[in-house]
């Protein structure tokens, strides 16, 4: 069992990947969630521009 998590002398370097890669996969959702919430908040901010500028215009 020792050799297989010493991974014959490249045990740093494996789980080296497989913890980046796994905080990776964690870290994109988060971000992607954030990236879509300030999309969303951009949209409603324009639209309300819009909105208040249709109003001004009658």
């Amino acid at each position: 069992m020792k050799e297989f998590f010493h991974m014959g002398g490249y045990a740093l370097y494996v789980w080296g990947s497989f913890g980046a890669t796994a905080i990776l996969m964690i870290a994109e959702p988060l971000l992607l969630a954030g990236r879509r919430r300030a999309a969303l908040a951009r949209v409603r901010r324009l639209m309300r521009m819009r909105d208040n500028q249709q109003q001004s215009s009658e």
